[in-house]
């Protein structure tokens, strides 16, 4: 059952994905050669509990730490380590929530580490842009899976694949909500989206293969032809017109 918010919930829901979004923001500057995985990890929770709001990761289903930091052919649900420093060159992908009086805003960016190289840089920026194909179809009436099209259309024009193993999802008073949202699909199919409805959107794009594997560690997500993957994500709204982002 796909839940609608009030707009009491989304108000609360908006408040969560401001500090979210700064909190992205942020890192764009912070993220630069040198620093540990768990420099990030530390940033990303300090800053949310001094906004009197809750790290909706740590100890979901057993994760440890407050953000999802995975780096270069890691897709996705890294595990911040303070031996793991980044290198010039490297792309880093981090996946935080944040809740506040129970309900969730769930969001991610992909960073370039220092210089990168030219097709790394288009991964980031394809991935981004496929979010942005997806969310035209975040109307009331249209179909779930004309998002899922639109995204998987823009990302294999340009090359590259979606993931298959892991998908976008409703959010709210749980992290993962009905519906699924998977990043590839044919359009008209699937729930009609209604207003009131709230989705983390979040393509996951490969630079080879849409194959994934997990590591021993039972949490990251890596590439399966060990190339780069990124990743992209906002809490969106469905209203009476154009979608609201709230972790923008």
């Amino acid at each position: 059952m796909i839940i609608i918010k009030s707009d009491q919930e989304i108000d609360i829901m908006r408040e969560s994905g401001k500090v979210a979004g700064h909190i992205l923001k942020e890192l764009r500057d912070m993220i630069k050669p040198g620093i540990s995985t768990m420099d990030i990890n530390d940033f990303v929770e300090g800053t949310i509990r001094r906004n009197g709001m809750v790290p909706t990761f740590k100890g979901y289903n057993g994760f440890p730490a407050a953000a999802c930091v995975s780096v270069n052919d890691e897709v996705i649900h890294g595990i911040p380590n303070k031996r793991r420093r980044l290198m010039e060159g490297d792309i880093v992908s981090v996946d935080i929530g944040v809740t506040h009086r129970g309900y969730v805003s769930d969001a991610a960016r992909t960073y370039a580490v220092g210089r990168i190289d030219e097709e790394a840089l288009r991964l980031i920026n394809v991935t981004e842009e496929s979010f942005f194909e997806g969310i035209k179809y975040c109307n009331a009436g249209c179909r779930l899976s004309d998002i899922s099209s639109a995204i998987q259309k823009h990302v294999e024009r340009a090359g590259f694949s979606t993931v298959r193993d892991f998908v976008g999802h409703g959010v709210g008073r749980s992290m993962h909500e009905e519906p699924q949202i998977p990043n590839y699909g044919k359009p008209g199919r699937g729930p009609r989206i209604a207003k009131g409805m709230v989705f983390a959107i979040e393509p996951m794009i490969n630079q080879g293969s849409f194959e994934v594997d997990v590591k021993l560690d039972n949490w990251t997500a890596v590439t399966a032809d060990g190339k780069l993957s990124a990743h992209y994500e906002n809490t969106v709204v469905v209203t009476d017109g154009e979608p609201e982002l709230l972790t923008l």
